[in-house]
This record gives structure tokens, sequence and C-alpha cells, in this order.
């Protein structure tokens, strides 16, 4: 790892044993991109890679040079209306009504390790060897005001983080309209773009297209990062796959409204942004101030698009999560949610608990419908006391009777909601986000308390710290059940509306962090309706979040997936439900609904009581099995064997780190007749080991003993019944069918 300067023609070289990042201080001042990729070695110019020839409708830096235009060179971080026709990644509307800014090299530092952004979360090192961050410092002379684009380089793996800093020197207030996270301009177009998006019960599905002329974008307007897309896009040459070809990958840190943006000019090039979404957005800057931008990460690799995930992995797993949950097993959990919605006594939740218990069940977590008036959706929110009517000892009394089973006890908040019926309401009707005298929207009969507001972030602190500090809480379900409408706090000037969306989140941070300090051996549960805020900002607070409101285990081999792009396995939760499934009203037999779960958290989102005693002894054996193999299912090196948006079969397995265990998982959607003899080539495993292999379907059966090389060259044979004729009927193959493979190394 190593950052070189050369004063001689002014270019700065980044690199480590994989990747080389290359940008030159052009003869404008301007900071240019000349390189970024595979390692390259390290000479004394790069300069040679700055290509400027005369274009005819071009705007010259220049008097007199026809060649030197922006429009036509790769830029760093490219500003408004300076003769670059393509998108900026920076906009400043300054008094006069002027947009036009000219950003240009002052100065740059180098420093060991990586320093926090403040307010916003970020990854990070444990030690200055990890890591170097260069900083380089930009200005525009007529305004005054400064940027700090910050690029920390890690010693292992194909990783950039970058963010930008800025600073108001000037006299005068700036409006910042256009602030990203990340320029990079790319020299050629020849990519596919790929995303991941849906709606609520089916986040982050892949889509996959060419990069053509002109704009490509996915983003969020709605005050989250939303079901509908998510802050993570990669660029990936046409013929890499998941084992080989070049791949970029940009992830913002982020939670709120984004942009992530991908432009393809006349001359083929392509530019990447990605940060803020602009529209609704100005921040005022005034004079002596700064704004810190969300940090943006981006990872490159010429191994394909599984090496990739498991760099993003590594790096989100240990330096973006954080806390005493970070490297730890996490607990099986079982939720009452779809067992009894808000319908429950303090008896039935007993009930519900001590079958659990007696299954191994480690921890019971109570949703919504605890507190205030909250009898259904349209009441309680805001009111976080309990309701004795339903919990005659309130939480206290409850979290210590599950305590005294020898389970641990959670509990659901959704703190940044109201119901107008509610005394927070009553007591405040002008702490939601609403625009006075116009019709204030609800969804789900809720309204948005205006987390810009420090006095309102403080009251919700105070009463959750309440409830946390009085009884035993071990984990805490963090919920947010709507997008925002009516964006305006009637706090903030005029002149500061457009800062809200950004405030509200930075609200949202500030909670977390608070909550996370005082309570550091809480375990964190992100959830927003499900998957509408599974992003690396809230990794950074909760090291696992709620994959999706849909817990159906077809459904989700796609929606784990496709998060498995970017998240780790051990950010999932992911919980065995009840059938019919209460969102696509499927029947999934019990053995796949748990072999899917394994691949994260894994819980029950069910009353096990209404199982037969058959099922019962089912999950209890799952349980064991979990406890046996979490280690490696959560923290294993993961890998997608086959894809559901491919075909009619999903497969991934997880390796640990000595490569002497592993764990395969393979789901047929559908069941077939006189179908073709399948295998699957693993991946991972060391060659020269001989692997032990047992089958679990229900029960865990032998399979046979197989070398690395075999199963990863040869494959895996998965043939079952579906080839041939079914003799025996008690053995016929069935739809929603799964098996885990679990692989031993030989002593």
């Amino acid at each position: 790892m190593s950052m070189v300067w050369r004063e001689e023609n002014r270019t700065f070289h980044l690199y480590n044993e994989e990747i080389s990042y290359i940008m030159q201080v052009l003869p404008s001042g301007h900071l240019g991109q000349l390189y970024f990729g595979k390692r390259v070695h390290d000479r004394e110019d790069f300069s040679y890679l700055l290509e400027s020839l005369p274009r005819p409708m071009a705007s010259c830096v220049f008097e007199g040079n026809k060649a030197f235009s922006l429009e036509h060179i790769k830029q760093e971080y490219p500003s408004y209306g300076t003769g670059d026709y393509r998108a900026p990644a920076v906009e400043v509307l300054q008094e006069s009504g002027s947009r036009i800014s000219d950003f240009i090299y002052k100065e740059h530092r180098v420093r060991k390790g990586k320093p926090s952004l403040e307010g916003l979360p970020a990854t990070y090192t444990e030690a200055d060897d990890e890591a170097e961050t260069l900083t380089v410092a930009l200005e525009d002379g007529m305004t005054g005001l400064g940027l700090e684009l910050s690029y920390t380089i890690f010693a292992k793996g194909g990783i950039i983080a970058r963010s930008v800093r800025f600073v108001n020197r000037g006299e005068k207030d700036l409006h910042l309209t256009t602030a990203m996270s990340l320029c990079m301009d790319l020299p050629d177009h020849d990519y596919e773009w790929m995303q991941f998006s849906g709606a609520w019960a089916r986040e982050r599905h892949t889509r996959v297209r060419k990069l053509e002329y002109g704009v490509q974008s996915v983003g969020s307007r709605r005050g989250h990062s939303s079901h509908e897309h998510n802050p993570f896009v990669i660029l990936k040459r046409p013929h890499a796959d998941e084992f080989q070809g070049e791949a970029i990958g940009f992830s913002l840190v982020y939670s709120g409204n984004f942009l992530a943006q991908a432009e393809v000019g006349a001359h083929d090039t392509t530019r990447v942004l990605l940060g803020i979404h602009p529209d609704g957005f100005d921040w005022k800057l005034e004079s002596g101030k700064t704004f810190q931008t969300p940090e943006a990460v981006m990872v490159y690799t010429d191994r394909g698009l599984n090496d990739l995930s498991q760099t993003f992995h590594r790096l989100y797993q240990k330096r973006l999560a954080r806390g005493y949950w970070r490297d730890r097993e996490r607990p099986i959990l079982i939720n009452n949610w779809e067992a009894t919605y808000f319908d429950f006594t303090e008896e039935k939740i007993l009930e519900i608990a001590g079958k659990a218990k007696a299954c191994g069940v480690e921890m019971f977590v109570l949703d919504d419908g605890w507190f205030g008036a909250r009898c259904s959706d349209r009441a309680g929110l805001g009111d976080w006391t309990p309701n004795t009517e339903r919990l005659p000892e309130g939480i206290t009394g409850l979290a210590q009777k599950i305590e005294d089973m020898g389970m641990k006890f959670g509990l659901w908040f959704e703190p940044e909601m109201v119901n107008k019926d509610s005394d927070l309401y009553r007591a405040h009707p002008d702490w939601i986000l609403h625009v006075p005298g116009r019709a204030t929207s609800h969804g789900r009969y809720q309204y948005v308390l205006d987390f810009s507001r420090e006095e309102v972030v403080d009251c919700i602190y105070n009463m959750m710290r309440k409830i946390l500090s009085e009884a035993k809480i071990s984990y805490i379900k963090w919920d947010m059940n709507r997008s925002i409408t009516e964006c305006f706090s009637v706090a903030l000037p005029a002149d500061r509306q457009g800062e809200v969306f950004h405030r509200y989140i930075l609200g949202v941070y500030s909670l977390y962090e608070r909550l996370t300090r005082e309570f550091p051996h809480v375990l964190f549960e992100s959830c927003a309706s499900g998957g509408a805020r599974f992003d690396p900002g809230m990794l950074y607070y909760a090291p696992q979040a709620w994959t999706s409101d849909d817990t159906d285990a077809v459904e989700r081999l796609k929606i784990q997936y496709g998060s498995s792009y970017c998240y780790p396995v051990s950010s999932m939760g992911s919980h065995v439900s009840t059938i019919p499934n209460h969102q696509t009203g499927r029947t999934a037999p019990l053995h796949t609904r748990a072999n899917v779960a394994f691949f994260g958290t894994f819980g029950y989102e069910l009353d096990l009581n209404t199982l037969t005693d058959e099922e019962q002894e089912a999950v209890k054996e799952q349980i064991r099995f979990m406890k046996k193999y979490r280690r490696l299912l959560q923290f294993g090196t993961f890998y997608r064997l086959e894809s559901p948006f491919e075909g009619n079969v999903t497969a991934w397995m997880a390796v640990s780190p000595d490569k002497k265990e592993a764990v395969a998982g393979w789901y047929r959607t559908l069941s077939g007749a006189n179908l073709a003899y399948t295998r699957l080539p693993l991946k991972g495993l060391d060659p020269e080991t001989r692997y032990e292999i047992q089958v679990r379907k229900e029960t865990e059966k032998p399979y046979g003993s197989f070398y690395g090389d075999e199963l990863m060259n040869i494959g895996l044979i998965t043939t079952d019944g579906t080839a041939g004729e079914v003799t025996d009927r008690e053995q016929a193959p069935q739809d929603f069918d799964s098996r885990l493979f679990l692989l031993k190394a030989e002593e």
C-alpha cells in the first residue's frame, strides 16, 4: 500500500497489491482522472495518459488552445458550467444568482489510517497500517469555497473509499444544490449496468442491461434508500460472470435520498456519479461553515462478481459494522408478529415463549402493540410507555419473566413515526413534517416526526432510554414503515427547507449513535417495512437488518441472493415463517423454509404451539443444526453458485476460512418429470483435501467422500427422482424442495 506524489508532473498514484488509482493536477489546475483498475507498476511519469485533441464544438480553457477542453477530459470532481457539459459533481448557487464555480488544486496531505466523518456512518480502521488517506484540497477563487476530496485506500482488497468536505472560507453565504460523494470518469463504456431494484416484498432483485449513450440511473427521493432501488450498482464487463472478468462496485454509505448514475458521452466515456440526490437538495453553507458528504465505496476486481462481493462482505462486516455484536454469532430468536399481530396478552406471549424455549430458541422478541393505546395501526405510535392492560407488570416484568425462562428478551420500536391518535401528537402537533395550510398525507395511518429538530430526537431518546434502562432488553428491532411526504420543517427558515431530508437522516443517525453507545450490548436490527432501508449506513449502527417483510422461502431466494452482491450473510435477518405464507399464500416445506433462513441471522416468525409434534421435533433439529454451523453460515466466505433469476434452481455456499468445512444450499422451485441429470460445481474448497459429505433435508444422511478438485471441477451430483420415472410415491419429488450439503475435511 502506497501513495506516491510526483511534484514534477503533479501526479498521484495510490496502489496496493490489487489496484492502482492514478490522478493528475491538470495544466488548468483541475484534478484529472488517469486510471483506476488492476495494479500497475509505479513509474516516474503517468502524464502520457492525459489525452487531448481539438474537437469541433468544444469549449476550451486556454485562449488559443483548441485541444484542452474539460468536456473531453476525465475529471475527479467536475463543477457546473465551465466547459464540461456532462452532469456535474458539484453545483453552487451564489448570492448573485450565478451557479458557476471553478475548483483549482491548492494542496494535499497524506495520513495513515482513516479519519471518521462527523455525524455520518463510514468505514473505519483499527490500526494505522490498515489504510492510508489522501486529502486533496481544491478552491474556487471567486467565492472562497474550498472542498477537500478524501481518498482512502485499504491495504487489502481493491477498495477506495471517497467523500467530500466543503468549507466556506468566503464572506458570503452559499447554497450547495449538488454535492456528490463520488465522480468516476471511465475511458470507455463497454460495461453492463447492474442494479438491485424491486418493491415492498421483492427487494433487491438483480437487473442487468448494457450501458448505452445517455444517462442510466437509479435513486430514491422517498427520504430513505427505499425498497425500489438500493444505493449500490455494479459496472461489469459483458463477458464477466460470477467467477471471472472485470467489475467495479459503487456503494453509498447513506440511508437517505440518493442518486447513482452513469452517463455515456458521445465519445464513449462513462461518468459515474454517486451521492445525495440533488432533487430537492439545497444546503445553505454560511460563511465559516462546513458540509460533509456521505462516504462512497468503490471496489474493483478482475476475478468476477463473487470476488467483488466477498470484498464488500469483508469490509462491511469487519470495518463498517461495529461494536459488541460485530463478530459474534447472532442469537436464534422468535418474533410474535405473524403469530399474533396486535391480538395478544401477556399470557399468550409467555405461552409462545415457553414452547420456543423448549425447542432451543435463545431470544423472544415482542413486536408491535405493547405500548400506549396501540391495539391497531391507527393509534399509539409515539407513546413509548407500556400498555399495562396487556402487560400488567409492563416491559420490565415481561422481560424478567422471559429471562427467568432462560431466554433473552427483545423489543420492537418505530421511533421515527407518530399517530395523530397519540398523546405525543396531541401535545406537539407541530412535530411532524408538514406544510402549514396544506393537507398532510399519511402512510399506514402514521406521520413522520421531524427528526431534523433536536428537541424531537431528544424526546424519543428519553422515552427509549427509560425502557432500556429499566428492563432487561437484549435486542431492539427498529422499524420505519412509511416514506416521507410534505417534507417541510416549521422549525427551519425558508432558505433552509432544502436541508430537511438530509437533516432528518442525520437525526436518525444521532439517535442510533446515542443509544448504541449507552447500551453497547444491545443487538440492534434495522427494519424499514422490511427492506426499505437495507443499506450500508444502517449497518454502521445495526449489524443486521430485516431483509424483507416477505418471509416466503421461495421469494427470499431472490431477495437474499440479490442482497448478497453487496451485503454479508451476517447482516440478513431471515426467519422461518408460518404457512400458508402471509405474503404469498405459498405452502413451502418446513425444511426448505429453514434451509433458506439458515443463510442469515435465523429465527422463527410463528407460534410453535400450532405445529405438530413431528414438526416441533424438526424445529428442534433445525435449531441444533444452526447452533452447530452458524459461525460458518454467518461469517464464512460466501459464494453464489446458481441464480434464481436465471433458472429453476438456486445454489450458494459458505466456506470456513481454513477451508475445512463448508455448507452448500441447493433449492429447486418447481418439480418436474423425466428431467436431465444435474451437477453442482462447488467453489472455494482446497483441491487437495478430501471432504466427507452429508446431505441434510429433514435429517443429516451420509452422501460420500470426494476431493476438493472433484467437487469444484466435476461437481456435486444433485440428480434426484425428477430424472426418470418415480416408482416410490413416498420419495416422490415436490415443489419448493431443497437440500443442504455439509462438507467436512477428513482427518
